[in-house]
Parts: C-alpha cells; structure tokens; sequence
C-alpha cells in the first residue's frame, strides 16, 4: 500500500493557478493515482489536508497502517517546515517527494525545500504525471523488498 498525502491548497486544483497547476482537479488526481496504482499491483490511498499537524499524524501512523511507501506533495510546507521535513525522516518508510509545478522555474522562494533531504527522491514540475512515476518507483521498491 502507498499513501499520497497532498498539502495546503492542493484542495483548490483546478480552479487555483491552473497555467501554474494545469486544470485537473483534486478528485481527478486521486482517482488516476488509484489506476496507476493498479497498474502497478499496489493499492494507494489518498488524503489531503491544509493542516501541518494533520500530515504529521498521517505520516506517523503510516507504517502501523500498513502502507511500505509515502509519497507527498507538501505543497507550501516544503518551503517553511521543519517539523515535516522531521516527521519524514522519523519513520522507517521510502518517501517521495513530488510537485506538479518545477518548484526551480519559480519564485526563488520555492527553489529550497526541507523534505527534499530526508526524501529518496524529489519529482518536481512533471504534472500529474509525476505522482505516476512515483507511485511507478515505489511500486518496484516493495516488490523487491
């Protein structure tokens, strides 16, 4: 199982920045990450929260839960928290990183990210289609162990 955890805001996709976000929805993302996931033969689970606790919490709990690998979108928290980039590295989980805009050909706010580090990996401005590849390379790391 693979948990998807998106971060403030992520809620308005669609109709918040679509030349920045593209115009999909919040749904529409959580629903094609269940079909990349089949095609993948694991099952994902989704949630979305604008709160920083609440991710904490979800995160803490992942690995009781179940799940063998995190991907988040910490959208606006990748850039101001400590305390999330702490919770990942707490637990004994792969975590992907992922963000539908290039976090680098923006704000030069945005070009530092605190979970980056504690992440295996970061996909940064693919789209939608960065949650697929990482659900993709997630998929392989529990197969293999």
């Amino acid at each position: 199982m693979i948990l998807v955890l998106n971060g403030p805001n992520l809620n308005l996709l669609g109709k918040r920045e679509p030349d920045i976000y593209g115009d999909g929805s919040l749904d529409e993302l959580e629903q094609q990450c269940a079909v990349w996931g089949s095609d993948n033969a694991v099952s994902v689970v989704c949630h979305q929260s604008n709160f920083e606790g609440q991710l904490l919490d979800l995160l803490h709990r992942a690995a009781e839960e179940g799940f063998k690998g995190v991907i988040i979108n910490p959208a606006g928290l990748s850039h101001s928290s400590v305390a999330l980039r702490d919770a990942i590295a707490a637990i004994n989980l792969p975590v992907v990183e992922v963000h539908i805009s290039n976090i680098y050909a923006r704000e030069r706010f945005r070009h530092h990210s605190f979970v980056s580090a504690v992440c295996v990996g970061t996909i940064t401005g693919l789209g939608f289609r960065g949650y697929e590849a990482a659900i993709r390379f997630l998929a392989e790391e529990i197969q293999v162990s």
